[in-house]
């Protein structure tokens, strides 16, 4: 575990092994305990466990003073699904207070929320950085924000309403654009704080890709993401870019709006994302779909693993990942034949 070796790679530095993050581990209880001896719910055990597994980066956004929207305004629950092993997470969706494409067209995030003080919000989070700091020292925590342009549009309409009003281009161009300025408020406040990595993270893409209009993605979306980084760059931050589903064909445009690096799901082609920014961005990922560890043999696994490997040599900075998280209903032996094969190959 070295938060400085994460550090490096993020930097595109030389690094005597890759480094390693992973997703969800915390989800599976019954693997904690029996790999640590500690009760799952003990903060020492998933500590135990990072160290373990070699985790040297932790992901983390926070959306601010004024994140919880449902308690301020208008905002959509959709939900969540079963994910955890025991079900806990499970939430039915509620109604969408949203009735006409107009209320979609006509909503201003900072006014019906409100933006927290500047100030605060920069004490706030260099509080929560500090302390996260403080927690895991042999990891490297993050600044970022979730709810960005897109993400923040589904979180306040939900899918149905949002794709509803898509369908006025110019009118929804002007709602992502007002996200965007809310969204700023808190990137120039992460400007402020001493994180020295910010993960921006947006859901703006399907499993199959956009579903919009590329027009709204490359003059609307995206350019905002370079205003977004504009503060943070200035500040010496780097800028990890975040989303989930396929965004293939939109990476060089995120490239070019100034993101430093990519965490992303396997959806991605792992080639394509190593022959293009193997060389000079900074990759969270690997050719290994948590599918294939669910439900497919150790053999298929160890290929795809094989596969990364094979490609290691070409990328300056190479963060190893499960993109698409480890869910529950990994099998414990998976899991441990994952981690094995893995921290016996790390080395560069």
């Amino acid at each position: 575990m070295s938060r400085q070796l994460a550090l490096d790679t993020i930097h595109l530095a030389s690094t005597p092994r890759l480094a390693h993050t992973e997703y969800s581990l915390n989800y599976h209880k019954d693997y904690v305990q029996a790999r640590t001896g500690l009760p799952a719910n003990d903060p020492a055990a998933i500590r135990m466990l990072y160290d373990q597994w070699g985790i040297d980066f932790l992901f983390g956004t926070n959306d601010g003073l004024h994140g919880n929207w449902g308690a301020r305004g208008r905002a959509t629950d959709m939900g969540h699904a079963v994910y955890a092993a025991d079900g806990s997470d499970l939430r039915q969706p509620k109604n969408c207070p949203f009735t006409e494409p107009e209320e979609v067209w006509d909503f201003d995030p900072a006014a019906e929320y409100g933006l927290p003080d500047f100030d605060e919000q920069v004490a706030a989070y260099e509080k929560a950085f500090q302390t996260g700091k403080a927690a895991w020292p042999d990891q490297l925590n993050t600044g970022g924000y979730y709810k960005t342009i897109v993400s923040g549009a589904i979180a306040a309409f939900g899918w149905d309403m949002l794709l509803l009003a898509c369908a006025d281009r110019d009118r929804m161009s002007e709602v992502f654009a007002r996200f965007r300025a809310f969204t700023q408020h808190h990137m120039n406040a992460w400007a402020r704080t001493s994180a020295e990595v910010i993960i921006q993270h947006d859901d703006f893409v399907w499993t199959e890709g956009a579903f919009m209009y590329p027009e709204i993605y490359r003059e609307v979306i995206i350019p905002g993401y370079a205003e977004l980084w504009k503060p943070l760059h200035a500040a010496g931050k780097k800028v990890l870019f975040c989303s989930d589903g396929n965004y293939m064909e939109f990476a060089e445009d995120v490239a070019a709006a100034g993101a430093d690096g990519f965490i992303f799901e396997p959806m991605l082609d792992f080639d394509f994302m190593v022959e293009r920014f193997g060389s000079s961005h900074c990759l969270v990922g690997s050719a290994v779909d948590c599918v294939d560890m669910a439900f497919r043999p150790w053999e298929t696994v160890r290929a795809s693993m094989d596969r990364t490997l094979e490609l290691v040599p070409r990328c300056r900075g190479l963060m190893w990942a499960v993109g698409n998280h480890l869910p529950a209903n990994i099998p414990g032996e998976m899991m441990d034949r994952y981690i094995e094969y893995f921290l016996a190959h790390r080395e560069r």
